[in-house]
């Protein structure tokens, strides 16, 4: 096969673009959030900031090599979710190296940042380590659940495993987005993103307010950088995908800004106005209702 210099072009250009709005749309959520809260809160632009002052900065520690591979196996997951996502759908410049069956392939990148990082905390030698592992593995093995369930529903319905396969079957009408022709499949999926996101209330594995331990404060500098980078992309492309498997895909880039941003925003609206469960709450709560309505999905289906 020869070598598509203009096709790499375009992916590193659409990388760049996700990067950036990753970036912003976090800010914004950060913005809205702080004045819910009666704050004003961290202008908009502190992202881009935060990650220039990360990348200056050098670690001087040393933990072990699989330490440091963390981050950059949580950074592939999200770039290699990315690689192989159709963006705009139509556009063969913006299709990036999607193809037949890739469907399977983003659902095994999504946990593979996860392994990544259960491999680095094991080697970080702090003594909660172990407390973090276990709280994310069994926490987001019960959200792979009902969100592979839907991915079958829907894969049955449109007899394909190809994404853009499944959003050209979306196109025509917004009838025919999967929202409405598999509600039930739909809503199994958008309940699991609450858990993917990693907000309230399924946020306990960071426990960002009782705890100064964790990946924020574990990891700095450089290491830092690689995953608020990784969490910039990859908060968009999940939303992309969702996207494109439920709510008919996008056309253009502004389509696909306004689509992500409120997906993305649907997990942070719900960490708004509910409290943080406890691990053993949350693992039961994904096995019952999204669950569920995954099972009902596949058998309509």
């Amino acid at each position: 096969m020869d070598f598509d210099l203009t096709k790499l072009l375009f992916t590193l250009l659409g990388l760049l673009i996700v990067l950036n709005w990753g970036i912003l749309m976090s800010g914004i959520i950060r913005k809205i959030g702080a004045r819910v809260a009666k704050r004003y809160g961290i202008p908009v632009y502190q992202g881009w900031i935060d990650l220039i002052k990360n990348y200056a900065i050098r670690s001087q520690i040393t933990h072990g090599i699989m330490f440091y591979l963390g981050p950059v196996f949580r950074l592939s997951g999200g770039v290699g979710l990315f690689l192989f996502m159709p963006m705009i759908f139509g556009s063969e410049h913006w299709s990036n190296y999607s193809f037949q069956g890739d469907l399977i392939l983003l659902m095994y990148f999504q946990f593979f940042g996860m392994l990544g990082m259960a491999l680095g905390a094991g080697e970080g030698g702090h003594p909660n380590s172990a407390i973090g592992i276990s709280r994310g593995l069994s926490q987001f093995t019960t959200i792979e659940v009902p969100m592979t369930l839907a991915v079958i529903a829907i894969a049955i319905q449109y007899h394909t495993l190809s994404i853009a396969d499944i959003v050209a079957a979306q196109q025509g009408s917004i009838l025919n987005w999967t929202v409405f022709t598999n509600p039930f499949a739909t809503v199994a999926a958008m309940l699991s993103v609450l858990g993917a996101f990693g907000h309230s209330p399924f946020n306990l594995v960071k426990a960002p307010n009782e705890i100064p331990i964790g990946p924020p404060t574990e990891y700095h500098g450089t290491f830092l950088g690689v995953l608020r980078t990784n969490a910039a992309i990859l908060h968009v492309i999940e939303a992309v995908l969702f996207m494109n498997l439920f709510f008919g895909g996008a056309s253009n880039w502004f389509e696909l800004f306004l689509k992500s941003f409120l997906i993305y925003f649907w997990s942070v609206f719900v960490g708004m106005v509910f409290p943080r469960f406890r691990i053993e709450q949350s693992v039961r709560w994904f096995l019952k209702i999204p669950t569920l309505l995954g099972i009902i999905a596949i058998i309509l289906a």
